[in-house]
């Protein structure tokens, strides 16, 4: 497994995250537990935040919080300067209750209902990503109600498409999102915003998919959108004040993925944009960004304990583990890879190649497949990986199966940013009717 971050082999021959031992975590906090490298998300904030300054752009990189939301991943967002990308009431109710500034909350979403576009309005968030005309009216409308003048951006949908899995790949003309600008959709939903007294325009936004490991997807939305901008500059005298290129930057999963630095994304977006609309000769725009994963996601690690192991000879052997596709489902639904060590036995050479199995009663809840491993035994603990990005925030209770407690590690210090579930949380909003419940039985 690749070493990254505060990762090292400590002297006792097990995996140390952020200075704690990860046996040490596990019999704290139990297995499966999500483990979170404070000081690398940290890192990976400040690497978007410093390749902006000194482009000449004014800028906003806000975490995409869809990656992975809690309370305590929107503090260190905030702390670092960081806006948020949210998509549901649940994740702007943890955004503000985490105290995060809520002009600097961007509400994402497809289909946002009347009772969050409510909630975020009467929160004061610093804008809508409009995706759709049915939204449009029903923003302006409930924002016409309550008095006040939201800001808004529109997806576009730019003609490109990323070189990634199909389920992630969202710039293409064929999506459920955004407005295409093939089809002159783009251009009627600006010319009816435009004409609404509750709709401030501000810009446009692109996002073309996700983990992605190169910058020509990119180049190529800048001119879309820089073409864009211009037509409606000459036909209706609008001028857009923010340009937003969305995220999708890869990371690092197994050995052969390449992710290109942070900087790199950064200067191709910025050079791009500048060339485009210079050529055009529009007055440079705000550049927004949104990386999620990127900053997640090589961050987090996932502990499990090995239970119990099918060896059939000739044909594979099946180490199961006490996790698997409730608390990551990626690779049941993208075929998802991953790298992963005994963290108790980090010093030990690989010696067989097994795989991994979750424990739940689907014959598809496998983790990795032909994984070289010492020979592992019941007890041992199994490090994941790069688990921090779309693991915990995709985590179901399937089986009744009770979600993994999150911890933040630095400097020596675990702290619990997520209690384990309970039983009681699993069951605790069940509701048994009358006519269900057991009678009494009366003798006589």
């Amino acid at each position: 497994m690749y070493l990254h971050g505060t990762s090292r082999i400590n002297e006792f021959g097990r995996l140390e995250i952020g200075g704690c031992d990860t046996l040490a975590l596990a019999e704290r906090f139990g297995t499966p537990l999500y483990v979170y490298d404070e000081e690398l998300i940290r890192r990976r904030c400040r690497e978007y935040v410093d390749a902006f300054r000194g482009s000449g752009f004014e800028f906003q990189v806000a975490y995409a919080s869809k990656a992975f939301c809690t309370m305590a991943m929107c503090r260190i967002a905030d702390e670092e300067g960081l806006s948020l990308d949210v998509v549901s009431d649940g994740e702007l109710y943890t955004a503000l209750r985490a105290g995060f500034p809520p002009e600097r909350i961007h509400f994402h979403g497809n289909n946002k209902t009347p009772e969050e576009i409510e909630m975020a309005i009467d929160a004061k968030i610093g804008c809508f990503v409009i995706d759709n005309f049915t939204e449009l009216r029903l923003v302006n409308a409930i924002a016409e109600s309550r008095g006040v003048k939201v800001k808004a951006l529109f997806r576009l949908t730019p003609g490109v498409s990323a070189h990634t899995h199909e389920y992630i790949s969202t710039g293409q003309t064929d999506s459920k999102f955004g407005f295409d600008i093939g089809n002159g959709a783009a251009m009627a939903v600006i010319e009816e915003a435009a004409g609404l007294s509750s709709i401030e325009v501000l810009g446009v936004h692109s996002h073309i998919g996700s983990q992605i490991f190169e910058v020509e997807g990119f180049r190529l939305a800048a001119d879309k959108v820089a073409s864009f901008a211009a037509d409606v500059r000459d036909r209706l005298g609008l001028v857009f004040s923010v340009i937003n290129l969305g995220g999708g930057f890869g990371i690092r999963y197994v050995e052969g993925d390449k992710p290109l630095p942070a900087g790199t994304y950064v200067r191709a977006i910025t050079d791009a944009v500048r060339e485009q609309f210079t050529k055009r000769s529009y007055p440079l725009p705000q550049i927004w960004i949104e990386p999620g994963r990127s900053i997640v996601g090589d961050a987090g690690t996932t502990l499990y304990t090995v239970g119990s192991i099918k060896d059939i000879p000739g044909v594979r052997k099946y180490v199961s583990v006490d996790g698997g596709m409730t608390d990551n489902p990626r690779p049941a639904l993208y075929d998802a890879v991953y790298e992963a060590m005994l963290a108790n036995r980090a010093n030990e050479e690989a010696s067989e190649v097994v795989s991994i199995a979750g424990k739940c009663c689907e014959s598809g809840d496998m983790l990795i497949w032909d994984l070289p491993l010492p020979s592992p035994n019941a007890g041992d603990l199994l490090a994941v990986s790069c688990t921090g990005a779309y693991n915990y925030s995709m985590a179901s209770n399937y089986n009744r199966i009770r979600r993994p407690a999150v911890v933040f590690v630095r400097d020596g210090q675990a702290d619990l940013v997520v209690k384990r579930e309970t039983y009681e949380d699993v069951a605790g909003n069940d509701v048994i009717p009358e006519r269900l419940r057991k009678k009494e039985v009366h003798q006589a």
